[in-house]
């Protein structure tokens, strides 16, 4: 890209977040993403252009939602701008709790985010949060490792073929695990990752007639198949493993395999934090051979809560944190590898981003996903790793204990399913659904 070219971006960010004739501090609750700590690094470019001073209240994934949750539904005023995702922005955007995001500036080009982020995050075609990042999930895998086991990584594996990677590559001596996968309970963390995967087990969470589905087979397949898994080929106290721990375990060399969120790989191959930084491939989330595959659909994205006093302020940060321009910067300062990802049309088009390694695999990743029709049998929600309405979040926390309890074998699976089916059922007949 020449000099005259980055300036004139520049010049045009400025524009179109032009410096107030005052100053604000906003307070925005985000969580403890590599991404969004990058973003906080990279704060006083947003104070120099604008003038306002940002205060960030970073948390653990399940922490954030609580807290957001939490003030938004109370009116407590904590926060300018909160970080949230596909499942929150939809139903608050419905409630009047967000800010619509209908006038932002012409150079910040709305028609350019990704149609699946942009979609997952409107309400009758409004936007109400912008996609900081967008996301999938994919296979992670160590190449030579693989190798050595005599195995070579399809594009678009089974589960079977995982299982049996996983196993062949585990040398718990050496403390190589042959998978990593979410265990820790939450909403957004185990039951994430084993909705999606129930999914291509034929798995759903309810019927038309919004009857659970615990009982089923199929979800008895999916979660002994995933204990079983763990168990086998797992690392110790994988009950407690998020998206955190598994990176870090990824990073260790730890493991061989690790089904995460896409925007993982630019941490995986960053050879100043990951040890297998060079020995990292990519693959689709695995499917079952029955039409569909285990992979999710996501975006983190910042929103700005109804009645906060400091409206004009917090759209000049999502204007900034959000743009074209952001990921220039980013870029500049560490590199294409590690732009915010999977948000953005024309970063797919980059002739600079084109060549990292995992780009191809997350966009696929992404646009093979269908939040619209996520299951084999037909449901009456939308949502890939999460059903898309105000009662999921209560029960699928619920739901999440029982199988990580399972996991780190306090219960069977089959107890656990158990308790998932009687719970879900009393929460659903007293929200009024049956």
């Amino acid at each position: 890209m020449t000099k005259t070219f980055r300036a004139l971006l520049g010049a045009t960010a400025v524009t179109a977040i032009a410096a107030t004739a005052y100053a604000d501090t906003i307070t925005i609750a985000t969580v403890n993403n590599g991404d969004m700590i990058r973003m906080q690094g990279l704060t006083d470019d947003f104070t120099a252009k604008t003038g306002h001073e940002v205060e960030w209240v970073t948390l653990e994934e399940n922490v954030l939602r609580q807290r957001v949750t939490t003030d938004i539904s109370t009116k407590g005023g904590q926060f300018d701008i909160m970080t949230i995702g596909m499942y929150e922005t939809p139903i608050w955007g419905a409630n009047d709790w967000l800010v619509p995001l209908d006038d932002l500036s012409e150079e910040y080009d709305v028609d350019d985010i990704l149609p699946a982020m942009r979609g997952g995050l409107s309400v009758d075609g409004t936007l109400y949060a912008a996609p900081f990042y967008g996301e999938s999930s994919m296979i992670m895998y160590r190449t030579d490792l693989m190798e050595a086991a005599g195995l070579e990584m399809p594009d678009a594996p089974t589960w079977d073929f995982v299982a049996e990677a996983a196993r062949a590559m585990t040398d718990r001596d050496a403390e190589i695990y042959g998978i990593c996968l979410r265990g820790k309970a939450g909403w957004g963390e185990n039951v994430a990752f084993l909705t999606a995967t129930s999914n291509a087990f034929g798995a759903r969470w309810f019927d038309e007639d919004w009857n659970p589905q615990f009982d089923s087979d199929a979800w008895a397949n999916t979660l002994n198949f995933y204990i079983d898994l763990l168990n086998d080929a797992g690392p110790p106290g994988a009950a407690n493993n998020g998206f955190n721990e598994n990176l870090a375990l990824f990073q260790q060399g730890k493991c061989g395999m690790w089904i995460d969120a896409t925007v993982a790989a630019s941490f995986v191959t960053n050879p100043d934090d990951s040890t297998v930084a060079d020995k990292v491939g990519f693959a689709l989330a695995p499917d079952a051979g029955l039409g569909k595959r285990s992979n999710w659909l996501w975006a983190w994205a910042l929103a700005i809560p109804a009645g906060t006093q400091k409206e004009d302020a917090a759209k000049q940060f999502v204007e900034w944190a959000t743009s074209k321009a952001y990921i220039e910067l980013v870029a500049e300062k560490e590199g294409w590898a590690n732009v915010p990802p999977g948000a953005r049309i024309s970063l797919y088009e980059n002739e600079n981003y084109k060549d990292i390694p995992f780009a191809k695999m997350t966009l696929e990743s992404i646009l093979s996903a269908d939040p619209n029709n996520p299951t084999i049998d037909p449901v009456p929600y939308v949502g890939v790793q999460f059903a898309a309405i105000p009662e999921f979040a209560g029960i699928a926390t619920q739901v999440g204990q029982e199988f990580s309890a399972a996991l780190a074998g306090q219960q069977t699976a089959e107890e656990a399913l158990e308790k998932a089916q009687e719970l879900t059922n009393e929460e659903m007949e007293a929200a009024g659904y049956k």
